[in-house]
Order: C-alpha cells, then structure tokens, then sequence
C-alpha cells in the first residue's frame, strides 16, 4: 500500500502531522514505538507560557489538535503577565501527565484517513535524493510519498546521571540509531545536544507550610476559540520555594560529579532552561533560585520539582534537594537526569520545512533543535501542511513573520539555524504587539479554513465573531458621549476626568483608566467578553498597532521577492564574501529571508535586489 504520508514518531510534532494529513484527506500513517505513550509529558507536565500558549492558540486556529486536548486535560489554568500589555500575556495549563496522551490516543483512533503502528524505524528508504518510505527493525518495508521525522530526543540518545551513562531515550524508552546513521551518511549536518528534567518527588513528603501557594485564576480560559471549558476538571495548585545558600555550596563541592561539568556530556545544553549547576555556576551573585513545586496527576502521588534539573549523582541528589525549604524530608520517587540527543542543523530546511537535500522528506520538532511541545507541535502541524499540500501538486503555506509565533519559530531555525535547544521567547518576535493571545484565529482562521482543517461550522462561528467586532468598532467610534451630568458623575465615578463637549466611545477609550465595562456602560447590547477585549486592545494600542503593521508591510515586499533556487552567488560582483559565504551555505529563498541572515548586510542586500532585478540572474552551480 502507498501512503500519502508517513509519519515517525507520536510526540506533540507526530501528533499534529498525522492529524494533519489525515484531516486533508490524505491517507497517513503514524509510525511510533508505545502508542500508549503518544503525547507524553517527559519533562514538564505543562502546556503554554510566554510565546508559547500564544503558540497553542495559533495551533487551534489552524485547524491543529493541541489546544483542544490541553483543555481537556488541565488540572490549572493561568493567563500569565495579566496585568502587563497585550503583547505578552500568555495562558498555562498544568496538565494531568497521564490522561492526556490517553485524550490524544482516542483522538488517534478516532481519526479517518489515519492507520496507527506500534514498531520502531531503522532506517529510510531513499532513491535518487528522494525519499521513497521507512525500513521498520523487524525489516518491514511501508512506503509514502512524503516522510515527516518527528523523532524528538530518541535518535541516538543517551540518559545521564553523574558519571553513569545509559544508552535510552526518556524514562529509559528504546533509543534508535539508524536514522542517525542514514542522516550523516546522506550528507546532513548532525549535531549534539543535551536536555534534562528534575527529580520528582513524593507528595506526601512535602512541607507545603513552608512554601507559597500558587493557584491557577477562577475565571474559565481556554486555549481553544471552541471555548469549552470543563468545569469538573480539578483545579489543583503550584507552590513557589527558594534554593539556599547551602544548596549552592553543596552544587560547588561536587560540581566535577556532574555529568555536564565533568567532561561526560557531549551535546550543547538549553540557554534558556538551564540546570541547577549551571544556574548556580552562571548567575553566581544570587543568593537564591526560584523553584516550583507542580502537580503531574491527579493518579499520582508525584510532583515535578521545576527549576532543579540537574545531571548530578542520586546521592548527590538526595543532599541538594533536602537543603530546599520544604523538601527537608522529601522522598525522592524518580531521580533527575540528562539526555543528550542527535538533531539535525535546520538551515538544512526549507520555510515548509521539507529537507533541502532529500526531496518529499520533512522534520519537525526537536529533531530540528528546538525544546518545548508547542514548539514541537507547532512545527508538526505546519509540516503536516506542507506535506499534504504537496502530494496534492500546491504550493506550501509560509507563515510570515508577522503573521504567526510559529513564522518566527520556523523563519528563526531555518534562517539562522542553531547548535542549542532552542527555545521560542516574545523577544524573539518583532511584531509581538500583532501576535497576540486574543487575535489568534483573526490571523489565521482564514488559512485553516482555505487548506480544509477547518469545518464550515467552526468558520461560521469565527465570521459571526468577526463581524460582531467590526459592528462593536463601528459604534463605538460613531458614538458620542455628551457632557451631560450622568456622565460626568459616571466619569468621576471611574476616577476620569469629566468632559466640556461631546467626545467619541472610542476617544475615551484611550484614557488608561477606561476599559471594556465602560463599553457595556454605553452601549447597551451583549457583547462577548472576547469581542470587547479585543476592542479594547486595537483602540488603547492604535497607534502602535499601526506602526507595527507598516513595519511589517515594509518587510513583507522583500518577502515578495524570490530569489531562484538555484542561483550562483559567487557570479554576483560587489558582495562581501561573508555574505557570499552565508547566503551560498543557508540559500535562502526570498530577499526577505537573506535579509535576516547574520552577516548578511544591508548594502549587500541592495546589491543582490539589484542583481534580481536586472534579469541576469545565473544559475550555474
């Protein structure tokens, strides 16, 4: 049987390509080693965060699964910097470790166009730079026309702890080393790199008295626009404590007996999600790091440490973790751990990320050196896209960068590749006033629909949405409030300053103190809390909003401007040769992109726009 897709691995990237696929009609396999442990949590049993619930929400506007599983399975949810600008507030779920790769194996079965094998791949079928199907270890042969490798930490991967290293993937699951092998040998750059979790400890043997509660927010959020919120769901809460002074000294005393400080780890660890030792080693002026203390599930007597990842030895363990306020007693049930992994270098993708060296071959998640699920599963879903997209002769969708955190995740790896787990940041977003929590589906909705991920009743229900805003725009600009004495008491009563004349809904708006309940105080029709939010947030922020969409235009016309696969930059007189060097190595495939290419500057930019224009392009190479 020919596949239109075939599928490795059922981590968050798997999950989403598969899904994908099979919901565009195109028949899919998902090829995983334990279908019971699809979409599982190995590190942290959370979903969202700063950039990434923004991430999960543009997943669901989409068309993708995430959000609405994560809705599911949460056990806390908590819109983060609320009190901050639109720009970075993001929502998190604690999620319940255990019933949501159940949530997401019922999805599975349940999907049409969608065969699910348990097996393990050794190796696949290439012919003629053109990936042909997967070789599982048991020697069957299971062919497609596109491949997507969502391998996650499981290629070649080690787990550390200490001095002491254990071929294995997390939680000691099988590890695989063919396709490594098959990836080096077929030309690619493969790199090194490291992760880790914390131990987790017993519930029963923690001192909550000693630590601060940190529960999640009452009012009912979803990650999903569906907005089913499931009121039965528990709601269980975080608790905040402090390393010490002491656990510093012992981190010091035994630093050689890390794995990563003791010469055993070879791959490159996470900037932004770094180790105990390597907290305590890098930010050595302060006296304390924050640690959390976060359910995993509600079956189990388990809570995950955040913030204590760590790589040294189980005895060492059991000595820095008793020096934590709360945890002096503290049963260790599972102890923390290193893995260290093979990944490729991503420059080696194009923007629909379809490997540049094998044709119809596709990788998505930290196969392409990335951490975190909504990374993973953001870049399965777009490589699922992309892949039915192409069987089907289309050309692929290519989010922009103000268009989507998952542009910039995508645009970020394949333009400037990276040699660490990387991780997606709101600084990483020059557009992060357009990228929003609230505006997710008003940015994609549209595409989801278009490509078929979207039904017409969930496209009905966005329009519905869509227009009520642009009516509740309408009357708020065109609304006058009038100086009278009603009003002006109501003004005093907001602490506003009172009017002289009549004034717009929308001009008064703009006041800092002013929100969405004086909307409701003037115009007298229901609204959702969404519509008004959203309202508020385009009228208070205009300005910036505006600019912001210039800036981004202004970018979007070199964007515009495809540069021809197979171009000779090394005929083009007057470029640098770093820029030379750096634009023949990434090939980047519009002006926009080499734009954003480190070492690649402005006035070699210009050049190569005027090369393009001229009509002289050459393509010897």
């Amino acid at each position: 049987m020919m596949y239109d897709g075939i599928v490795v691995g059922g981590g968050h990237a798997g999950i989403e390509a598969a899904l994908a696929m099979a919901r565009m009609n195109k028949k899919t396999i998902l090829v995983t080693g334990n279908l019971n442990k699809v979409a599982s949590l190995p590190c942290n049993p959370s979903i969202g965060g700063p950039a990434k619930g923004i991430v999960v929400r543009e997943i669901d506007a989409l068309g993708g699964q995430m959000a609405k599983s994560a809705d599911k399975g949460q056990i806390q949810m908590k819109m983060l910097n609320a009190s901050k600008g639109p720009a970075v507030r993001a929502l998190r779920s604690q999620i319940d470790k255990l019933e949501y790769p159940k949530i997401m194996l019922e999805v599975l079965k349940n999907t049409p166009n969608l065969d699910l094998k348990e097996a393990l791949v050794e190796q696949m079928i290439v012919e003629d730079q053109e990936v042909k199907g997967i070789i599982l270890q048991d020697g069957t042969q299971i062919f497609g026309k596109t491949v997507i490798l969502t391998t996650g930490t499981y290629l070649s991967s080690n787990l550390l702890i200490g001095h002491e290293k254990t071929m294995g993937g997390p939680h000691g699951e099988p590890t695989t080393y063919g396709i490594s092998k098959q990836l080096k040998a077929l030309g690619f750059d493969v790199v090194r790199l490291k992760t880790g979790t914390p131990p987790r400890v017993a519930k029963d043997s923690v001192d909550f008295s000693k630590m601060s509660l940190q529960p999640g927010d009452t009012e009912p959020y979803t990650f999903s626009f569906d907005e089913v919120y499931y009121d039965n769901n528990p709601k269980e809460p975080c608790y905040l404590t402090h390393t010490s002074l002491k656990t510093h000294d012992i981190i010091h005393l035994n630093l050689g007996e890390s794995a990563m400080y003791g010469g055993i780890v070879e791959g490159v660890g996470p900037r932004y999600c770094p180790s105990i030792e390597d907290k305590v080693v890098r930010f050595f002026d302060k006296e304390r790091h924050q640690i959390f203390i976060e359910p995993e599930s509600m079956s189990l007597d388990e809570l995950y440490v955040q913030g204590f990842s760590t790589s040294m030895p189980r005895h060492v363990q059991e000595q820095m973790i008793r020096t934590i306020p709360g945890l002096e007693h503290v049963k260790i049930i599972r102890y923390a751990y290193a893995i260290e992994y093979d990944a490729i270098n991503p420059i080696q993708l194009y923007p629909s990320l379809e490997t540049k060296r094998i044709k119809h071959l596709y990788c998505a998640g930290q196969i392409n050196g990335t951490s975190g699920y909504e990374e993973a599963a953001g870049q399965g879903l777009m490589a699922g896209i992309n892949a039915a997209l192409s069987v089907s002769g289309k050309e692929p969708l290519i989010l922009h960068r103000h268009e989507a955190y998952i542009g910039v995740l995508i645009d970020d790896l394949v333009t400037k590749g990276t040699l660490e787990p990387y991780r997606l940041l709101t600084s990483r977003a020059e557009h992060r006033l357009l990228l929003r929590h609230d505006n997710a589906d008003l940015r994609l909705r549209d595409y989801g629909y278009k490509i078929g991920l979207v039904d017409e009743v969930t496209y009905q229900k966005y329009l519905n949405k869509k227009k009520a805003f642009e009516d509740l725009l309408e009357k708020v600009v065109s609304y006058k409030v009038m100086p009278t004495k009603e009003n002006n008491q109501y003004l005093q009563s907001r602490g506003s300053a009172i009017i002289y004349e009549s004034i717009s809904l929308a001009e008064l708006l703009k006041r800092p103190e002013m929100n969405q309940m004086d909307v409701k105080y003037f115009i007298k029709e229901s609204y959702s809390d969404d519509t008004l939010e959203q309202l508020e947030i385009k009228i208070k922020y205009e300005g910036y909003i505006q600019k912001a969409m210039r800036e981004a235009e202004k970018m979007l016309r070199l964007e515009d401007k495809v540069i021809p696969e197979k171009i000779n930059y090394h005929l083009i007189k007057n470029i640098s040769s770093e820029s030379r060097e750096k634009l023949n190595k990434i090939r980047p495939t519009t002006l926009g992109q080499a734009s954003r290419i480190s070492g690649v500057n402005p006035a070699d930019i210009s050049v190569l726009m005027v090369y393009l224009e001229s009509g002289s392009v050459q393509h010897d190479i």
